[in-house]
């Protein structure tokens, strides 16, 4: 079968995954998406452009990811001109990067794929405490207990106002550890929780201040749905030979 986008020439989709740590955690989602727009054309990538009087990179990112936080799972979907093997393609991105940002992926998106920004619908999280930040009692099971309630209100803050919110129906689900706390929450434009938010309402639950920058959080998967099935961002589609 003829691959049409051979035959005519058609933008090739591709959703590039990437993890982002060390000092680089405290570089501003702008400034990301700039440094990916350098580092595209370091690295020899054929990226295609928009049209009109100020053509752009054609680029979009999955979530912004907060400063200060870490990230092994971090996605940004381009249109490519021409083919490129995704192990030649991972490869020079890696070569061109720095300490910080790491290529894992490079994988053509089917016809029709939504991307990445439009598609999530949770993310995984592991959330640990700074040196000295720990807390005198039982984050976690403080955590179980809360998580078996029917209702898990807490004061939600935004631009305009604030009020409470049941953050439940949004936490798919907990595990791990005193030392490292995994959990599973909704994310995306219907109900969006940030895992600062859960563990803040541990410490509201037992009438404590949680400390500023108490908590390390690292973004370990982004999922998207299929039939009701969560899958990860970098399942949909195939490398590219």
């Amino acid at each position: 079968m003829v691959r049409l986008d051979w035959v005519y020439g058609m933008n090739i989709k591709v959703r590039i995954k990437f993890s982002k740590y060390g000092l680089m955690k405290f570089i501003g989602h702008l400034d990301v998406m700039r440094y990916f727009q350098k580092l595209l054309r370091r690295a020899d990538i054929p990226v295609a452009y928009s049209t009109g009087m100020s053509p752009h990179q054609i680029m979009s990112f999955a979530m912004p990811l907060g400063i200060g936080l870490e990230s092994d799972a971090e996605y940004v979907d381009i249109e490519i001109t021409e083919r490129i093997a995704s192990d030649i393609a991972v490869k020079r991105l890696n070569e061109q990067n720095v300490e910080g940002i790491k290529v894992l992926s490079f994988r053509e998106l089917p016809e029709g794929a939504v991307n990445a920004m439009a598609s999530i619908k949770a993310a995984d999280y592991e959330v640990s405490f700074s040196d000295a930040m720990a807390p005198d009692f039982s984050c976690f099971e403080t955590l179980k207990d809360m998580y078996e309630e029917p209702r898990i209100s807490v004061l939600k803050k935004t631009k305009k106002n604030e009020m409470y919110v049941d953050i439940k129906p949004g936490i798919y689900g907990i595990w791990g550890n005193e030392e490292r706390i995994g959990m599973c929450l909704s994310c995306g434009s219907t109900l969006n929780i940030k895992p600062e938010l859960v563990i803040k309402a541990v410490y509201d639950r037992l009438k404590i201040h949680m400390p500023e920058h108490a908590l390390l959080i690292k973004r370990k998967e982004i999922y998207t749905e299929t039939d009701g099935v969560r899958i990860s961002l970098d399942k949909i589609g195939d490398d590219i030979e």
